[in-house]
């Protein structure tokens, strides 16, 4: 069985903390999309981590951790995560990449940053990881391929040819030194030895594993408004954030993800520029900021302080059936239990007229929050284990925002750790 645990929202729902959980019922583990430039944070038995392309489940002897042909992948910065892992105590994982996943290269990261310094004020609040201008490439057809790096003539007539193309640009647009073919060449038989142990045709593999009836996670990056189709266009990611597209970054026939569950914080925040209705300020987002997450909501990658808001139902709604959503999980409940009461945001003031539906981007920009006021609960509700045992106020809490949603909530984080969690039947 295919199972998908993707995001809802602008990414930092917690999707690693529930891939790792379920990866203990699984055998395989697939990230399909994106790259280093967002972290899931993990808090299990040998501490804690960032993980930034290796699946959420790496910490499990029986599974097999796969980086898709969909993920941009960057070798020395997976290489120097597993080393991070392993120094730490973990056992080696298992792990295979796509020879179809394509590379980031030493100069998309170096445009990624060009570009932002030029755009100036107007920057769109990237990572600087090198991801736009990788995704750019991948689809003008000029990146590189996995299995490219073990085609040594073909290797060096590209390495050439990009180069030639690339001068251009810096040159004349960034007036910033120009890239040497020889070096970028040495550079990528670095990476042909650094990655060849693990290269192999994921898709066959994947394909072999479902016929065997295995379990198979799908681990999706950030959330469906940050995908360049669906979400906050432009302040959004390169590839898409969408459960649907697990069948593509992975390589296996759609029809075989049987569950989808997304993702959603207890409230809401997001990491770089776009358009955030439910979002606060001042006191009352330090206050948040500083009790949410684990040691607090800053990016897993940047560090940057997340933009903090209250749960959005909207956005939510809108996130879950752009996702398919069969289940939802609900994180960081616990967090919540200082608050007297707790706004959320139940629907988008726009020119006057108030709507239920997530509106394009230059509507959104208008779009003021209207805030239904739901009672706190006033306690620290982690280490309860069943549904029952929460406290009334934070059930309500639940139930309303679960038909807001219009999905079943089947699952309540109430703690970082991975078994601060409340499973909720709704059969």
């Amino acid at each position: 069985m295919v199972k998908a645990v993707v995001g809802a929202n602008w990414g930092d729902e917690g999707k690693g903390k529930i891939t790792d959980m379920l990866a203990k019922e699984a055998d395989i583990i697939v990230r399909f999309q994106g790259g280093a430039n967002a972290g899931h944070t993990i808090v299990n038995d040998y501490g804690k981590f960032a993980l930034h392309t290796l699946p959420s489940g790496v910490f499990y002897g029986h599974t097999t951790s796969v980086i898709g042909n969909g993920v941009a992948l960057n070798i020395p910065v997976l290489m120097e995560e597993i080393k991070s892992i392993t120094d730490k105590g973990v056992p080696a994982p298992k792990i295979l990449v796509s020879d179809r996943a394509q590379i980031v290269m030493p100069y998309h990261i170096l445009f990624d940053q060009y570009e932002e310094e030029r755009l100036g004020g107007k920057s769109f609040g990237s990572t600087k990881s090198g991801i736009a201008p990788f995704y750019s490439d991948k689809y003008a057809k000029t990146g590189f391929q996995v299995s490219e790096l073990f085609d040594e003539a073909l290797l060096k007539e590209k390495t050439e040819r990009v180069c030639e193309a690339k001068n251009v640009l810096l040159e004349h647009l960034y007036h910033k030194p120009l890239l040497d073919p020889r070096k970028l060449l040495e550079t990528l038989h670095g990476y042909r030895e650094m990655i060849e142990p693990f290269v192999c045709d994921v898709s066959s593999f994947l394909d072999r594993a479902v016929k065997e009836r295995k379990t198979v996670l799908l681990e999706g990056q950030l959330g469906t408004l940050k995908d360049p189709d669906h979400g906050i266009y432009p302040m959004v990611t390169s590839s898409s954030t969408l459960a649907a597209y697990g069948a593509i970054g992975a390589g296996i026939p759609p029809y075989e993800i049987r569950q989808i569950i997304t993702v959603c914080k207890a409230y809401s925040s997001a990491v770089g520029a776009g358009a955030f209705v439910s979002e606060i300020f001042g006191e009352e987002a330090d206050e948040l900021r500083r009790r949410g997450g684990d040691g607090g909501e800053y990016g897993a990658t940047t560090g940057r302080p997340r933009r903090m808001g209250w749960f959005d139902c909207v956005a939510s709604k809108y996130g879950c059936r752009l996702q398919g959503t069969t289940d939802v999980a609900f994180t960081v409940l616990d967090v919540l239990g200082y608050l007297d009461e707790i706004p959320v945001c139940v629907g988008y003031e726009i020119d006057g007229e108030v709507t239920t539906e997530f509106p394009v981007t230059a509507k959104l920009e208008k779009a003021k929050p209207v805030l239904e006021i739901l009672p706190g609960w006033k306690t620290d509700i982690r280490g309860i284990r069943t549904y029952e045992e929460l406290p009334e106020n934070c059930r309500k809490y639940i139930e309303f925002i679960e038909e807001e949603l219009g999905y079943p909530i089947t699952m309540i984080s109430n703690g970082p750790g991975r078994n601060d969690i409340i499973y909720r039947d709704k059969d």
